[in-house]
């Protein structure tokens, strides 16, 4: 028999408590740190600003959702991104991706520091929105590359939303260690 146990609660962070059972039980605590926009830094700010000018420029004729992701180099350099529709949908990528990917081939030896998204439909910034389980896992493979926590920031026009790490969004999460070299 499994019981899976998961608790929400707000109290300026948000935390979920995942709780597996069987022959073992084991508990995973996943932290998000909640704020207002108005607390950004003045380089935070800048750096939304960039993920959302990057979403004004998405190719979302189908859906009407533009996304942008900003990343942020280590040198301080951004790199932007936005969804890429095909009406042939599994064609078609992420912001984060194509931001991810962009930076990764661009400046393969600057690692990336922090990535910001933020999304809109009409023009108008959405809630935060949170990257699917692909750019989860190409966010996390970013970590191992670089050999550093991606600092992962999704941005609303009321709340902000920031994980310390792509594992924090991707828990369980498959990675090379379970490639045989």
């Amino acid at each position: 028999m499994r019981i899976v146990q998961i608790i929400l609660y707000v109290c300026g962070t948000i935390f979920l408590h995942f709780t597996f059972m069987a022959k073992d039980t084991f508990s995973l605590n996943i932290s998000i740190q909640q704020y207002n926009p108005d607390e950004l830094s003045d380089t935070e700010k800048v750096w939304v600003n960039e993920a959302i000018e990057a979403a004004k420029q998405a190719y979302a004729p189908y859906s009407g959702f533009q996304v942008g992701a900003a990343v942020i180099l280590a040198d301080g350099q951004i790199v932007t991104g936005s969804n890429q529709e095909n009406a042939a949908y599994p064609s078609g990528i992420c912001a984060e991706r194509v931001a991810l990917f962009y930076a990764g081939a661009k400046y393969p030896d600057l690692p990336v520091k922090a990535i910001v998204i933020a999304a809109c439909r009409d023009g108008i910034i959405q809630q935060p929105t949170a990257p699917c389980g692909a750019c989860r896992q190409v966010m996390l493979e970013t970590e191992m590359r670089y050999r550093n926590q991606l600092r992962i920031i999704l941005y609303g026009s009321d709340i902000v939303y920031e994980a310390s790490s792509a594992e924090v969004l991707l828990p369980l999460a498959f990675n090379n260690t379970f490639i045989n070299k």
